[in-house]
């Protein structure tokens, strides 16, 4: 496999040639990056604000700086350090501002990047919607359910453009997997195993006490749901979008089992979502053991993908041609008698198959920018892609759902409500 640096420019050429129209009924969100890829003309810029400007949003911000065709014009943070850094990271030529409903009032503002804290991101997203500005919001949704239809009715309200930051939906290697999952290389998906482990406290440094939940919101109730808003979100995306279903019942345990700090979201979460086909997902995630790392397993019964590794596993790999006699002696030694008081069964080993990449080069990319390029072509266009909207309602809705089965110990089954 080659690691390739690759410019924009041939990135997005790439990206069409291995999505393809072919890819377009059950991706639609590709659209509007296939037509880019066919011309790389600009044809007018988009005027963005940037409302948050932490960690996520300074990553969002330098690659929107070099996204031909936008230009950044107006910044938003209420603490002071991130707003002194914002100013110097996009220049004396934005606006800054500590309270984003004065950033609305900005005629000139025609979108709205949102990388703020997940309990804030419904009320800015719907603000921001009925001020004429349209939304891309990272994920999760949202920190309830309700607060997530909320954003999409004001979607659907207003006709502007809300786009959620799942960027493994713009991942060229994931997109190719789906594709050749869609034509049943791994055979019907049967099971999906996807993991997140880390081991630290997430806990960021702090000025000082007052500070605690501001800076710290992902261990707290009111603001997220730790594992599961901030990381499960991703990867139960993945697999909603690869069984092209939602879940039907989940079931779990979560705990504190380690980080005894006062925190109040789970260090330590295990989940088995089961969807109408049949199909399961088992889902866990920990903070005090990072051996595994992460992962979405795809397992039908031709093989197996392994999304973020890159690779496939045949599930009958063609054995090397020089050991076929040796195999087929072997086998009729073993097959051809059966010993009286022999063993009943003889367990599986694993696959010794050291499986195939998906792709035959890296791209260095794990989607966020072409989500933004895509974004940016939106708002160009004036184009609004439903389905890219409802993976990601779904996604969050499948989170909160898990999150509320381990804290009650119960199956709970998706509520019709939240079916959109």
């Amino acid at each position: 496999m080659i690691q390739d640096d690759v410019n924009r420019r041939d990135f997005i050429k790439t990206f069409g040639m291995i999505t393809g129209t072919a890819m377009m009924a059950s991706v639609p969100w590709l659209n509007v990056l296939h037509a880019k890829s066919k011309s790389q003309s600009i044809t007018g810029t988009v005027k963005l604000a940037i409302l948050g400007v932490g960690s996520r949003g300074s990553l969002l911000t330098l690659l929107l700086q070099d996204t031909p065709g936008v230009e950044i014009i107006a910044y938003c943070d209420d603490y002071p350090p991130n707003f002194k850094m914002a100013g110097e990271l996009i220049g004396p030529g934005a606006k800054g501002f500590t309270d984003y409903r004065e950033m609305l009032k900005m005629a000139e503002i025609e979108a709205v990047v949102i990388a703020t804290p997940l309990y804030e991101h419904a009320r800015m997203t719907v603000d921001s919607l009925n001020a004429g500005k349209h939304v891309f919001c990272e994920k999760a949704m949202a920190r309830t359910l309700e607060d997530c239809k909320r954003m999409v009715d004001a979607q659907r309200e207003t006709g502007q453009i809300l786009q959620i930051g799942h960027q493994r939906m713009f991942d060229v290697k994931y997109l190719k997997a789906v594709k050749e999952i869609r034509q049943g290389k791994l055979g019907n998906i049967t099971q999906i195993r996807a993991y997140w482990h880390r081991n630290n406290d997430w806990r960021r440094p702090i000025p000082g006490p007052e500070l605690e939940r501001k800076i710290n919101w992902r261990l707290y109730r009111e603001y997220s749901l730790g594992l599961m808003t901030e990381l499960a979100s991703h990867q139960i995306q993945v697999a909603n979008w690869i069984l092209d279903e939602v879940p039907q019942y989940v079931s779990g345990f979560g705990s504190i089992n380690h980080w005894h700090d006062g925190r109040e979201v789970f260090d330590n979460v295990n989940l088995v979502y089961q969807y109408p086909s049949g199909s399961h997902l088992i889902y866990d995630s920990m903070t005090s053991n990072k051996k595994y790392g992460y992962e979405e397993q795809i397992m039908g019964p031709l093989g197996t993908m392994e999304l973020e590794a890159g690779k496939v596993f045949e599930e009958f790999p063609p054995p090397a041609p020089g050991i076929l006699q040796l195999i087929n002696q072997i086998e009729n030694r073993v097959f051809d008698t059966i010993p009286i008081g022999g063993a009943s069964w003889v367990p599986d080993d694993p696959s010794a198959d050291k499986g195939k990449y998906i792709m035959d080069r890296v791209l260095n990319s794990d989607g966020t920018d072409m989500e933004l390029i895509a974004f940016a072509e939106s708002v160009r266009s004036g184009t609004h892609t439903d389905e890219l909207l409802r993976q990601a309602f779904y996604a969050s809705i499948a989170t909160l759902l898990g999150d509320q089965a381990m804290l009650k110990r119960e199956v709970l089954e998706w509520p019709q409500e939240y079916m959109i």
